[in-house]
């Protein structure tokens, strides 16, 4: 069973086609990133996921779970990018109010609440929500989105506000929450780190999507080459097209055998050569461009 299932989707605001016939699944138990530049249309298919917009077209699943509009399935939580709470409040406050809201009895609200405040580092943050930093305030935002138990948890933008340490110490909070997770950003950097599945949107269509192993194998292999001499470096460049930064040539879509039996029948020694990792930076650049 897949935590969240789009089918065709597509939304127009006027004649502004934002999302076009996308698709795509978020298996059970995955960390999931929503990968796009700013105004891609993350936050509009999530808002169309949680039931806050009308699609257009399409279908929407969470656990099997139909999304219809004006309804926000009771499997999954939800932490916006700018979270909003009663600054008067202290946060086992604020988890008490939300709690009952959703309709938890008191003492079940007081435990699991607990265990979000120690979760996300919260538990000794006895003073007014209103002093919290950003930082806190988005802990305390995937606290209040935990409460429940979700099946699914959906974070729009959870780090693209926050300095280093508070972007690691949300990544690290999403690792640990044992639910699924989707997100959407545009550092791609927070997707390498956590995620094990993610789509990339662009204009409005899903450029890529799968595994993040898969999605690497996509790329064509790249070879840094590098030599001593620049007599050696002209006579390698020679041979293959190529990218080339003083004595670095780069190769790309040349296997790495071929490349080594041409350096022997050169007679060539490169004091550096090396297979480039693939990231998920020169997979964006290479469909967005």
């Amino acid at each position: 069973m897949n935590a969240l299932s789009i089918k065709n989707l597509s939304k127009s605001f006027g004649a502004n086609r934002v999302i076009s016939d996308i698709s795509f699944d978020v298996p059970m138990g995955s960390i999931f990133g929503l990968i796009g530049a700013n105004g891609a249309g993350k936050t509009t298919t999530m808002n169309m996921a949680l039931g806050f917009l009308e699609s257009d077209s399409g279908e929407i699943s969470i656990c099997d779970e139909r999304v219809t509009y004006g309804k926000t399935a009771k499997s999954v939580g939800y932490l916006p990018d700018v979270p909003e709470f009663y600054n008067y409040m202290r946060p086992k406050e604020y988890l008490m109010l939300c709690g009952q809201l959703a309709g938890m009895n008191a003492a079940k609200i007081k435990k699991r609440g607990a265990e979000l405040l120690e979760l996300v580092g919260l538990e000794k943050a006895n003073r007014k929500i209103g002093g919290f930093s950003r930082g806190m305030k988005q802990r305390l935002g995937i606290a209040q989105a935990l409460l429940g138990d979700p099946k699914l948890l959906i974070c729009d933008e959870p780090t693209s506000a926050l300095d280093p340490i508070g972007r690691k110490e949300i990544l690290a909070i999403l690792t640990e929450v044992k639910t699924t997770v989707i997100f959407s950003t545009h550092i791609l950097s927070d997707v390498e780190r956590i995620c094990d599945h993610a789509a990339i949107l662009h204009n409005g269509k899903i450029a890529l999507y799968g595994t993040l192993a898969d999605l690497k194998k996509r790329k064509s292999d790249n070879y840094v080459v590098e030599f001593a001499e620049k007599s050696d470096a002209d006579r390698f460049a020679a041979l293959y097209k190529h990218s080339r930064e003083e004595n670095i040539i780069t190769v790309s879509d040349i296997n790495g055998g071929e490349i080594l039996t041409a350096l022997a029948e050169q007679k060539l020694v490169p004091i550096r050569f090396e297979l480039l990792e693939p990231t998920l930076e020169s997979l964006y650049l290479e469909v967005a461009s």
